[in-house]
């Protein structure tokens, strides 16, 4: 192996020596611990050090770098306390996740460490947020982000690299090609010859490079990292190496030809480097095991450390309460002077004076900046606020929600628009298992809101038309809101993007332009989590939410002999379900109204939960009435059929009578 040391010091090699075995030397240790029994389960990336470490030498230690499995040597090249990892590993509370989570599934803004899920692809998104922070501040930083050869395979690699070019971010792509995604070799993962040609395809500069050897590794890296600061734009990198044992230690190598192993075995990168050092007098064998043996020492002391710290006790109020960033609601009071203005201006409004507000908010999504959106909600923002801050995006959904999130973490609030709340399926993944546990996984919030124009009634089909509340309100760490009128869209979007928390915000596109009210001009907000009052009366209690509250108020309007509480929910994650009891112990009868189909909908938990806590003040079961059990058709007769508006006054007279 050729080392070119360049102007390297004989002390910036020995420093570089050292960080290579102190993540050898952990493994080793954690290797014997493991078949002691003492630890659970480990992914090895011995053979692979001169990556993490090379790289991690290279950027600041305020740069942010999002590694993987086999990346120990970035945690501990970042000098992270060795206790605190080792209790990270045995789930101690003086870890990072306060043993939620396992191994190096966590990240510390302490350290600008971002670590991955188990859905590997989507931290290339959240590099990408990141990056385009640092764009916007304009601070000259670079943001590294690891991923394997497997994880190349995913919509999320691509779509994060096409981001990135078209926005040219500072983004080290970073590629260990380790010939194995667990069993499956290379040969049957990708057919170019190098992942690294992947790069063209993107215009995107890409480069081949031995990631076995420290000194090319850092060489590198140092090059490429003054140039990116001079020109932003994103570098994809294939690192050569090999996974010297199993995917993770049960999988075992069985799979790997020998002579493979031998081969790779004879590259090992801190073998190898230890040679070179001996070789030009750098060290002698009195230093090296000298310095193995304070790493040792380090190592046994830290361990020591965790194994005296008591085991996690569980505490059901902390994990509830750690599922959200703690926020209290400010309170701006609404304005005497008012507009009679639609939902759909009520929302652009709020969005306009929340930029005002919030210099460090983004807007992202298809088709917003100089077209204005697909419903011209952002329309005329490009002007007001930049370019920079109102972003056109590339048709991927994935990568823009976890890019949104990447913002959030360096300091920025996002707002994504979906252009339809269908197209949530496609950035699903990053919603529900990036967003929604980021908090209480590592204490770090996830300040974005996801606007979702929805539902039926306009006959667009099965793939614009879907009101898919559901599929988030189910998910804990979210929240999620749904008005049905201007002041409330308005009020609750401006609470919704000062909350730190992600949050789903529904929009009704049949309402958009159809329903009109009296608005405050000026900036305002409404807490979540409180239901609206529209109607008050003595014999049924009327649940609904959306375009369901206008159903209702029409069916109420044609027949005024009927007396009900009717409760626009507002907020469907927090519920305010002392609003909701209190009705119900008042009237006796409930009716839940949504368009949503019924199984597994929002309406049949808000049942379930009356028959639980009310059931002594019922005088009838609770009555669903819902869309049918099937996708939202096209034709308007089938539309009309699928929608329960037309079967809600049957209903409601039924359970009246009853």
């Amino acid at each position: 192996m050729n080392f070119d040391r360049k102007d390297l010091s004989n002390r910036d090699l020995l420093d570089l020596y050292k960080k290579l075995l102190k993540p050898r030397m952990i493994e080793e240790k954690m290797l014997i611990l493991l078949r002691q029994g003492k630890v659970s389960k480990w992914f090895s990336g011995i053979g692979q050090e001169a990556i993490s470490v090379g790289i991690t030498s290279v950027l600041d230690k305020d740069e942010y770098i999002l590694p993987m499995h086999r990346n120990l040597g970035v945690f501990t090249t970042r000098e992270i306390p060795l206790h605190r990892l080792f209790s990270q590993w045995q789930g101690k509370k003086t870890g990072f996740t306060k043993g939620r989570d396992r191994s190096f599934h966590f990240g510390t803004q302490e350290y600008n460490i971002i670590g991955m899920i188990s859905h590997l692809g989507p931290q290339m998104g959240v590099a990408d947020g990141i990056a385009l922070a640092n764009k916007l501040k304009n601070n000259g930083k670079v943001t590294a982000v690891f991923t394997g050869e497997g994880a190349t395979s995913e919509g999320d690699f691509h779509e994060a690299l096409n981001i990135a070019s078209v926005w040219d971010l500072p983004v080290l792509f970073v590629i260990e090609n380790n010939g194995y995604g667990l069993s499956t070799p290379t040969n049957e993962q990708y057919r170019c010859e190098n992942l690294a040609d992947k790069g063209v395809g993107y215009g995107m500069e890409s480069h081949i490079v031995d990631g076995n050897n420290i000194l090319e590794v850092y060489n590198l890296v140092s090059q490429l990292k003054a140039s990116m600061i001079e020109n932003p734009r994103p570098v994809l990198l294939e690192f050569k190496t090999f996974r010297m044992r199993g995917h993770e230690e049960a999988s075992g190598t069985k799979y790997v030809p020998q002579d493979l192993m031998d081969m790779w075995a004879e590259k090992d990168p801190i073998s190898n480097f230890k040679e070179y050092l001996l070789r030009t007098y750098v060290i002698n064998e009195e230093d090296d095991e000298l310095i193995k043996s304070k790493i040792k020492t380090e190592i046994d002391e830290h361990w020591a450390l965790t194994q005296l710290e008591p085991d996690v006790v569980a505490d059901l109020q902390e994990e509830l309460d750690d599922m959200y960033m703690s926020y209290t609601h400010e309170a701006f009071e609404p304005s005497e002077e008012k507009e009679n203005i639609r939902v759909i201006d009520a929302i652009s409004n709020g969005l306009r004076q929340s930029m005002e507000k919030h210099e460090n908010l983004v807007i992202m999504g298809q088709d917003i900046a100089e077209y204005g959106g697909a419903f011209k909600i952002t329309d005329g923002f490009v002007d007001a606020f930049g370019k920079e801050r109102v972003r056109n995006t590339p048709i991927c959904e994935s990568a823009v929600v976890s890019a949104a999130n990447g913002l959030s973490i360096n300091g920025y609030k996002a707002v994504v628009e979906m252009q339809f709340a269908d197209f949530v399926s496609t950035g699903f993944n990053p919603i529900v298992n990036l967003l929604a546990k980021q908090h209480y996984r590592w204490n770090e919030k996830a300040d974005v809101v996801v606007r979702m124009p929805c539902g039926g009634g306009t006959q667009a089909g099965p793939f614009h038309s879907q009101t898919n509340e559901a599929w988030f309100t189910k998910t804990p760490g979210l929240k999620v809101v749904y008005p049905a009128f201007p002041y409330d869209a308005k009020g609750l979007l401006n609470t919704a993007i000062n909350d730190p928390n992600p949050v789903m915000f529904f929009e009704h596109k049949q309402l958009y332009r159809s329903v009109y009210q009296d608005v405050p001009k000026e900036y305002y907000t409404i807490p979540l989590g409180k239901a609206a009052l529209l109607k008050e009366g003595s014999a049924v209690t009327i649940i609904s939410f959306g375009a369901g509250v206008h159903w209702a108020l029409e069916t109420l309007t044609n027949n005024p002999d009927i007396s009900a509480d009717l409760i626009d929910l507002r907020s469907l994650q927090p519920l305010d379900w002392d609003t909701i009891y209190t009705s119900v112990k008042k009237t006796n009868r409930v009716i839940i109204l949504q368009e949503d189909s019924l199984f597994g909908s929002v309406g049949s938990d808000i049942s379930a939960m009356i028959m639980e806590n009310c059931f002594e003040y019922l005088d009838a079961p609770v009555k669903r009435v819902a869309s049918i059990e099937s996708a939202i058709p096209f034709v308007k007769a089938l539309e009309d059929q699928y929608l329960p508006k037309i079967r809600f006054e049957v209903e409601l007279k039924s359970l009246l009578e009853y």
